[in-house]
């Protein structure tokens, strides 16, 4: 760690210590700081040994696991005294029945969290779902994306949940990664960067804390961590430059919570195979110390593979507090972390200050959050509060707003008046995407290709499954071969319901026209008919670099216009720092 401690990247990086960034509100006062203050004194006074150490833990909800599995957690909350919640899937009313009982139940209000990166949808099925970052990455107004976590931050309060577990800052470089792929605003660091600002300050300027994630970096990983330990492989220069560099311009801004990855990273931890959620070099050495880092820091969840194989219950959490981390994320033995914890303590591993620092920290940051009391959130009609029209109408703007245009060789677009044949391909749902084209898109299947008249323009949709952000992006074989046949005598639009990386392995150099919708589902699908048809603008920008053809920043704009009058601008576009 002398060698990482002497660059002048880490010196000049040092200064961030004078810079608070633990969550404050907008607009507090002095007076309302003392008052803070004066509440985390009293309550951390008033509490045990034992109820100090509870704070330390959150444990998970689910309400799809059954009576028995929800008895374990209340008895959790009862008698470990926990700090906090994860909300997990799947019933909405019900979670909020079971957080109104345990929140009468706590001595300190829990601090309730969920993963909700595109929404609560992440987890209840019956909210709406938004854009995933990858599509936001393309969106070049960031203020949409501040608008989207607005709204978040509104069902969240809805909910009674506190902390929203997101942004993803990792900068997604490799195509292959089977777990952030979707998850991340893409390859370039500036657009991660302005995006998950964005996306961070419409949580908090919205009283809901945002935690950045995963630190120091899991972009460039090809293992799934839910499954086994990644390695980061890179040297100190690559890693300051790319994994470490948006949670170094984040880290000033405010944002209330860093979330630490099972990951290892040999460069910054010279043990063998320590994970860095364990890490005391890359937690405490780095994140506290050397980039001053104030807020709350958390552990990714602890029953992953990467870590939860590894370790006996409790021993995982122990190890995860020594580090240097406030906050032990769906710990699988709260009890024995708590002993093991106190067993430190008193062995002089650990200082007690260490407790009193965590445990302050998240005191006031629940303080800050209004959990200094807590008041009952009403479970009726909360599945057409988290699903209704101001979520539709926001979400296909933002879709709208993230198409991008590749190409547009022999000036297709827009659509509007001319007839035109559509092909669907791959394996997910269209039927919402041709409904909105209108009469005169004539539907082909991929078998009754060779009954489109020749020098006919064709739609050849590449629809992949949108139900989970993790899923395959490739293209088939037989697609490829349909989309080439089909250029051999036809004018050929190419759009992609999916992933930009669909496009890596295939040949568009005789595709006339090439559009990119990132996602696969009605939102995206109106939003798309919208804008081939003339109705809307196409302005988004490629979030990732591809192949050596399709770099980050490509795309076209594309004016609403009618059939006879269309501007296109063909300016590349790079995202600037902010």
């Amino acid at each position: 760690m002398n060698k990482i401690v002497c660059t002048s990247l880490f010196i000049f990086l040092s200064i961030s210590s004078k810079i608070a960034a633990q969550y404050i509100p907008k607009g507090i006062s002095q007076s309302d700081v003392s008052k803070a203050n004066q509440w985390v004194n009293q309550t951390y006074k008033s509490l045990s040994q034992d109820e100090k150490l509870g704070q330390l833990f959150i444990v998970a909800l689910y309400t799809n696991k059954g009576e028995d599995y929800i008895n374990q957690v209340r008895n959790i909350v009862t008698r470990d005294k926990i700090g906090g919640l994860i909300l997990m899937q799947d019933d909405a009313a019900r979670e909020i029945s079971l957080v109104n009982e345990f929140q009468q139940k706590s001595k300190v209000p829990l601090m309730i969290g969920m993963d909700a990166e595109w929404g609560l949808y992440q987890r209840i099925a019956a909210a709406h779902k938004f854009p995933w970052a990858m599509t936001l990455g393309a969106i070049q107004d960031k203020n949409l994306i501040y608008q989207m976590s607005s709204k978040i931050a509104e069902d969240c309060k809805r909910m009674g949940i506190n902390w929203d577990f997101a942004p993803v800052v990792d900068v997604n470089t490799n195509p292959n990664n089977p777990i952030i792929g979707n998850r991340s605003f893409g390859s370039e660091v500036d657009n991660v960067i302005s995006s998950a600002l964005a996306y961070s300050n419409g949580l908090q300027d919205n009283n809901i804390l945002a935690a950045i994630k995963h630190f120091p970096g899991h972009g460039d990983t090809s293992t799934d961590s839910h499954l086994d330990l990644p390695v980061v492989p890179h040297q100190l220069e690559r890693l300051n430059a790319v994994e470490l560099a948006p949670f170094k311009a984040l880290m000033t801004k405010g944002i209330g919570g860093v979330m630490v990855a099972h990951l290892y990273v040999p460069t910054l931890e010279s043990g063998k195979g320590i994970p860095a959620s364990v890490s005391k070099n890359i937690i405490t050495g780095l994140l506290k110390e050397k980039l001053g880092y104030k807020g709350l820091i958390i552990t990714d969840a602890l029953n992953m593979g990467a870590v939860a194989n590894k370790y006996k219950p409790g021993e995982l959490d122990a190890l995860a507090f020594k580090a240097g981390n406030d906050i032990m994320l769906f710990s699988q033995g709260v009890s024995e972390g708590k002993k093991l914890i106190q067993k430190a303590i008193d062995n002089g591993e650990v200082p007690q200050s260490r407790v009193e620092e965590s445990v302050k920290k998240i005191l006031l940051t629940k303080y800050y959050l209004g959990l200094d009391k807590y008041n009952s959130k009403n479970s009726e009609n909360i599945n057409n509060d988290l699903n209704n029209d101001s979520h539709k109408l926001l979400v296909q703007n933002l879709y709208s707003n993230a198409l991008t245009l590749l190409k547009d060789e022999q000036k297709l677009l827009p659509i509007a008046g001319k007839q035109v044949y559509y092909v669907p391909l791959e394996e997910a749902p269209y039927q919402t995407f041709a409904n909105q084209l209108g009469s005169n898109i004539i539907l082909k299947k991929a078998d009754e290709i060779s009954t489109i008249p020749a020098n006919s323009i064709v739609i050849a949709g590449l629809h992949k499954d949108n139900a989970t952000a993790y899923k395959p992006y490739k293209i088939s074989g037989e697609s490829k071969k349909i989309l080439a046949d089909l250029t051999k005598n036809q004018k050929v639009i190419l759009n992609v319901f999916g992933s930009a990386y669909a496009l890596k392995d295939i040949d568009i150099s005789k595709i006339s026209t090439v559009l990119v919708s990132y996602e696969n589902n009605d939102d995206s699908m109106i939003a798309t008919a919208n804008a081939l048809l003339g109705k809307t603008k196409i302005q988004g920008r490629l979030p990732v670099l591809v192949n050596d053809q399709l770099k980050a920043g490509m795309g076209l704009d594309l004016n609403p216009a009618t059939a006879s009058e269309t501007k296109v601008n063909s300016t590349i576009f790079t995202t600037s720092k902010q």
